[in-house]
Formats: structure tokens, C-alpha cells, sequence
């Protein structure tokens, strides 16, 4: 049986610009990506689907999420195309989970694109957000910043000082999880978002085998979404221990 699916909405976009790779090296890594492409055009959409499928080769043949987004982060940063301050190409959120035999799990990102894990029944978050309402969180009734404006991503010629002077936050994150069952959740904002605004258990949307769970949880998020849904793409994996 397989033991990840991928699924996806359009939402009320003109254009599906969220994209999905699996990759798995010689080695036996494998590298599980999402991509939530910045806009809604052709060429955002083929690029973002060029890019993740990328990424999952990278990351899979270093066996490890961070030197994988980190390469193709600097790869994409040094394009001439991308210099200047009128340079207007493609960018991406993004995320990245990497399984290697014998090694835990890393995963690494640039941007709101998340990743979750379901352990015993209770979902977990563990990615944080590169955006404004990061930087400016809300407090004392106020709402916060905008969480819709983007502080890093795949794409940006952004250095790691620069987002870090500006945001105060790395260009790229990374956790390391120990080895252990349980299910990935990767998700795009227009997955997760419309769920959490409505005080759902991400949880209740992760039963079933993984194809089941994703058609359930981008459905469910496109239905809480109100008249403004955004794409919805997500990728559930079961992940077992690997010797």
C-alpha cells in the first residue's frame, strides 16, 4: 500500500499555483515537498511545479531537508535575471521533509507553507511562519501584521543577514525530529488556514490512509473557506522508522 497521496483545489484562483514532489534517492532518502507559488499566472504556476520537483531531487540526494533548500535557495538567488531592484521573477513558499535510513527526520522552509505531524492522535505543529504577522505579532488587541505578506521564500535573492536584520528571522529554518511513527502533514496556507480560523482539530481531518486524508482535509479547508478560497494542497505521509 502506498504510504503518502497528495491532494489539491483550485479554490477561487484563476490558476492552481501550489505544487507537490516526492523524491527517493539511490541512498534511500526520500525527500517530500510543497511549494505555495507567490501569484497566480502561467508562468508562476509551471515555474513553482519546475521548482518543487527540484527541491525534492536536492534534498533527496543530500539526505537532508536544510542542505537541500539551502542549495536550490542559492541556486535560484544568484540567477541574473533575479538581480536588481525591478527584477520581477517567480517565487514560492516552501517546505521540505527529508527521511534518510537510520537518521531522523529534518525539515526545512522559506515562507508559510507548514509542516505537521500526527503522533498518538494529536497533531503537532512544527514549522513557524516567515511573515508580517511573525514579525509583528498581535497583542494587546491589536491583530497583528499582515499574514498575508511574505518575509522569505524560495526565489529571493535575500541573503541569510539580510532577512535577519530586516524580519529578524533566519531566510531558511530547520527542526530535527526523532525517529518514530507518525503521519507528515505538509499544507499550503489555503489548506490549514481556512481549518484553524475555524477552530478545527487538524486532527479530525488526518483519518483513513493517506489519499482518503488528503481528499478530506482540502475539501474540508475550500468548505471553511468562505467566498475567498485560496488553493488548497496538501501531502499526508506515514512515516515508519527506517534502519
Amino acid at each position: 500500500m502506498r504510504t503518502y497521496a497528495t491532494a489539491q483545489l483550485i479554490g477561487d484562483r484563476t490558476h492552481q499555483c501550489d505544487a507537490t514532489a516526492v523524491h527517493t534517492a539511490p541512498s534511500g532518502a526520500r525527500a517530500y515537498v510543497l511549494l505555495d507559488g507567490i501569484g497566480s499566472t502561467d508562468e508562476i504556476r509551471d515555474w513553482t511545479r519546475n521548482a518543487a520537483r527540484r527541491l525534492a531531487r536536492t534534498a533527496a540526494r543530500h539526505g537532508d531537508a536544510e542542505a537541500g533548500l539551502r542549495a536550490l535557495y542559492a541556486r535560484y538567488a544568484a540567477e541574473p535575471d533575479r538581480q536588481g531592484p525591478w527584477a520581477r521573477m517567480p517565487e514560492a513558499c516552501a517546505v521540505v521533509a527529508v527521511t534518510a535510513p537510520g537518521r531522523p527526520l529534518t525539515i526545512a522552509w522559506c515562507g508559510d507553507t507548514r509542516a505537521y505531524v500526527l503522533v498518538r492522535g494529536t497533531v503537532q505543529r512544527l514549522t513557524d511562519d516567515h511573515n508580517l504577522r511573525r514579525v509583528f505579532p498581535a497583542r494587546d488587541g491589536r491583530p497583528g501584521g499582515n499574514r498575508n505578506i511574505i518575509t522569505s521564500c524560495l526565489g529571493s535573492t535575500y541573503t541569510e543577514d539580510q532577512v535577519k536584520n530586516e524580519y529578524g528571522h533566519p531566510a531558511i529554518e530547520t527542526v530535527t525530529r526523532g525517529a518514530e511513527d507518525c503521519r507528515l502533514l505538509l499544507a499550503s496556507d489555503g489548506a490549514y488556514e481556512p481549518l484553524e480560523d475555524s477552530c478545527r482539530d487538524l486532527a479530525d481531518y488526518l483519518i483513513g490512509d493517506p489519499a482518503e486524508a488528503a481528499r478530506d482535509f482540502v475539501r474540508s479547508a475550500i468548505d471553511h473557506a468562505g467566498t475567498r478560497a485560496d488553493n488548497a494542497t496538501v501531502l499526508i505521509a506515514d512515516l515508519r522508522p527506517a534502519n
